[in-house]
């Protein structure tokens, strides 16, 4: 029963979190807020962060004997997942606006776009040029490379499910922001695993 309850608030977590960034939520409020909208952003990652905290705290609290756990020659295995989780992080942060991704920057009165990006156009550069989303491909690393219980194998396929729904939310507002140049973004470059860019990496090393 106790792994049903982790289940579930984790999900409520899940459908809240991203419910407050939607499109029709967030749109209702702007039209309801107006100028006062700049603080939203900063009031969306409070809540988030307010309410992650009883969730990781039942979920660390019913952990239990590992079912597997990261040792010997696995070691090898989970630094090279923290290793590229944290290769992810700081690569995609080079491209994001990260004043404006805490919703500090809206408090200037400056609207926020939905790439996220100092300039608001559409970057393809550096990392995003690899996977279209690295932020959500490291999230997903880094919630595997730690010793996994019942708690925390539960824990991670949400989060994990998370993460791809919250890619393929985050990629319709892209496209309508970007109608004329996402499609083809898309096209080129993978959204969490670097297929497209291994395959283009491959077949230079055949023609060589």
């Amino acid at each position: 029963m106790k792994y049903v309850l982790l289940a579930l608030i984790w999900v409520l977590w899940c459908f809240l979190h991203s419910t407050l960034i939607s499109m029709r939520v967030t749109g209702y409020v702007r039209q309801r807020l107006g100028d006062g909208f700049r603080y939203y952003r900063l009031f969306y990652n409070g809540v988030a962060l307010v309410t992650l905290i009883p969730v990781v705290f039942y979920a660390h609290r019913i952990g239990s004997e590992p079912l597997f756990s990261w040792e010997g020659t696995w070691r090898i295995g989970q630094a090279l997942l923290l290793i590229l989780s944290l290769f992810l992080f700081l690569a995609g942060a080079r491209h994001y606006d990260g004043p404006a991704f805490l919703g500090v920057r809206q408090l200037k009165k400056r609207e926020a776009c939905v790439g996220l990006t100092e300039t608001c156009a559409l970057d393809t550069g550096g990392i995003l040029g690899i996977v279209r989303h690295p932020w959500y491909a490291g999230g997903i690393l880094i919630i595997w490379a730690r010793d996994l219980d019942l708690s925390a194998v539960i824990s991670n396929l949400i989060l994990t499910a998370y993460f791809i729904v919250g890619s393929f939310q985050e990629e319709r507002k892209l496209s309508i922001e970007f109608p004329d140049t996402y499609w083809d973004y898309q096209q080129r470059v993978s959204m969490l695993f670097p297929y497209q860019w291994l395959k283009s990496k491959l077949k230079k090393q055949v023609r060589r």
